[in-house]
């Protein structure tokens, strides 16, 4: 827990942070190692336990560095270092004689692994650059640490960051770093970019445009006494990293620094590891991760199947989906313009299906997704991404979706399964069909748009649905079961739009409302549902994505030292219920379940509707 850090906007795990020091300092920040001894300096290091005879003397100088700088300065307390690889018990003996420590102002500690942590504002990774190029460590070291302190504490990595890693190192959630590497890189002619690093002699020109690299020419510099060469490229190559740390900060805000880092990893072979192994590590990536957004998810490569919010989705039709009651499966090909149904294909299949559409089950074949139902085209991210579009599926690809068709297959039973669709995506089906034993009706005739194929497809479902009586508006209520489940858990479809219930707007701006009493909304935007106070109402039973709160009555936003307890389910932009003696209420989530717990600054829950209990 922190009292002078504060988060304040959030994609996955990187973050946009605030230091309440004598200067405010945004984070993701880089620091200057050679202003760590100032007492003027907002983040002061308070050195090394080593020199002193004893823990009294050690003591005494943290009390005049404190004199000195004033509360509102944040000091790492001083600390015993040793390498990593020193014994555990050693380690953790010389961390808790740091921790015993008295200072009343901002502080920072080394984290040890094992060690009881405390509340300080920020914890220091320790020996971070010995980690580079290896990934498994890294990561490994990174993740025990952020298990261990509030999430509302900084982490700072010293002796790692350049300008080529610096996007992926906050990406997974490090807020603070030094300029070391770059000044020892200027000191040994090493031009940095994000695009890797060069020798100065090794250059044919310079490829920036800063300050430091328009007040001269590469002749020039190469002329220079290495002393003076040094200070034009220090200056450089702090640039590099300041302007890398700005990018990465704007795409935090627009929601996109996953598509970055997954072309910025490509630089090194460590990052592109790192990534994949982060990816790897599903259920931290996938906590961090909002339910929804409003930027297109673009998926340009094979990792990208691999991220949090394709990988939620897909477990979230396996494990919470219910099928309408049709007996009758049609598979669809997907389409480049979403939601689907907007599209002209779509548009074609629909018209040919005509009246008997609503007694089939349409579920559409995409990469990267693997299968959407048509209840859940608008929610995100079947409605949000885009892809790389060449007519060639990999292996990887193929294997993928086909897993996610198999396991759908397996789970719900269909008397007839009919697959319009052609090349990969018939492949799939074939795969599929032979794996499981079961037959598949192919309708397309060499083009699943040609009127020939269109007259087969209407002729083989419209014999398929002799006989059979549904309702549009249950066509429509099975919209909202189907979103309820995906968002809520298995069984909220049943309670949020109950048998009697009524759907009223036009798509896809649906009302549930039961008499009077209106239940639920579908949000375009996200494919979400927004509840109302009588929503909650019906869902607080379940005790799924509710946040408790002390006996008061929140306006306008809750924050999260107002959180007594929350699901751990919650994610970022989740659906919330608040309950608490005086009051119950509905909004969205600002973090996650654990991070509303644990945390004592920020907003937790942007509120919608508040209802005071008599």
């Amino acid at each position: 827990m922190t009292r002078y850090f504060e988060v304040q906007q959030r994609d996955g795990a990187a973050r946009i942070g605030k230091f309440l020091l004598k200067e405010d300092i945004r984070t993701p920040y880089i620091l200057d190692t050679r202003s760590l001894g100032n007492p003027e300096s907002p983040i002061i290091d308070g050195g090394s336990l080593w020199k002193y005879s004893g823990f009294e003397e050690a003591q005494e100088h943290l009390r005049e560095i404190r004199q000195k700088a004033g509360e509102d300065a944040l000091i790492i307390l001083p600390h015993q270092d040793l390498t990593p690889e020193a014994p555990r018990n050693v380690t953790i003996k010389l961390a808790e004689k740091a921790e015993g420590m008295e200072d009343s102002g901002a502080t920072g500690a080394i984290y040890i692994a094992g060690q009881q942590v405390k509340e300080h504002d920020l914890y220091v990774m320790e020996g971070a650059g010995c980690f580079e190029n290896n990934a498994r460590t890294f990561l490994s070291v990174l993740l025990e640490m952020k298990k261990d302190i509030a999430p509302d504490t900084a982490i700072y990595a010293p002796n790692i960051a350049i300008p080529e890693n610096l996007a992926m190192l906050i990406y997974l959630g490090i807020d603070v770093f030094d300029n070391t590497k770059a000044i020892i890189a200027g000191h040994n002619d090493i031009y940095l970019t994000t695009a890797g690093q060069f020798y100065l002699d090794s250059l044919a020109e310079l490829p920036c445009r800063c300050s430091a690299c328009s007040s001269t020419d590469l002749t020039s510099l190469r002329g220079m006494d290495k002393k003076s060469r040094a200070v034009i490229l220090e200056k450089h190559n702090i640039n590099a990293m300041e302007a890398e740390a700005a990018l990465v900060r704007e795409r935090i805000r627009a929601g996109t620094l996953r598509e970055y880092i997954e072309g910025q990893c490509r630089v090194h072979t460590w990052l592109t590891a790192l990534m994949r192994l982060t990816d790897s590590e599903y259920d931290f990536v996938e906590s961090q991760n909002a339910i929804a957004r409003n930027n297109t998810l673009v998926a340009t490569c094979g990792e990208s199947q691999n991220r949090a919010e394709i990988v939620r989705f897909a477990k979230r039709i396996q494990e919470r989906y219910t099928p309408p009651e049709s007996d009758i499966l049609l598979l669809l090909p997907c389409s480049a313009r979403k939601p689907y149904s907007t599209s002209n294909s779509h548009w074609k299949f629909i018209n040919a299906l005509g009246k008997s559409r609503k007694f089939v089950h349409e579920v559409i074949i995409t990469s990267p997704l693997g299968i959407v139902p048509r209840e859940l085209e608008l929610t995100y991210p079947a409605a949000h991404y885009d892809t790389t579009v060449t007519g060639y599926w990999d292996a990887e690809e193929r294997e993928w979706v086909a897993s996610c068709l198999e396991d759908y297959l397996t789970k719900h039973k269909y008397t007839s399964i009919v697959a319009h669709v052609e090349d990969a995506y018939r492949v799939i089906c074939e795969m599929v069909a032979e794996k499981l034993g079961i037959d598949i009706i192919y309708t397309s005739l060499g083009n699943v748009s040609s009127p020939e194929s269109l007259k087969n497809l209407s002729k083989t479902v419209s014999e398929l649905c002799t006989g059979r009586k549904r309702s549009h508006e249950q066509t429509q209520k099975d919209l909202m079961k189907a979103v309820a489940d995906y968002q809520f858990g298995k069984g909220s479809g049943d309670i949020l739009v109950p048998q009697g219930s009524t759907v009223k707007g036009p798509f896809p701006k649906h009302q549930i409302f039961v008499g009077k009493k209106q239940l639920i909304t579908l949000i375009p935007q996200y494919g979400t549902l927004a509840i109302t106070i009588e929503g909650a109402k019906a869902l607080l039973g379940k005790g799924r994505y509710t946040v408790k709160i002390d006996d008061f009555v929140p306006r306008g936003s809750l924050l999260a030292p107002g959180v007594v307890d929350a699901d751990p389910l919650i994610r970022p932009n989740d659906e919330v219920i608040i309950c608490g003696e005086k009051a119950i209420a509905v909004g969205r989530a600002n973090m996650n379940g654990d991070e509303m717990k644990r945390s004592i600054r920020g907003v937790a829950v942007d509120l919608r509707h508040v209802k005071k209990i008599e």
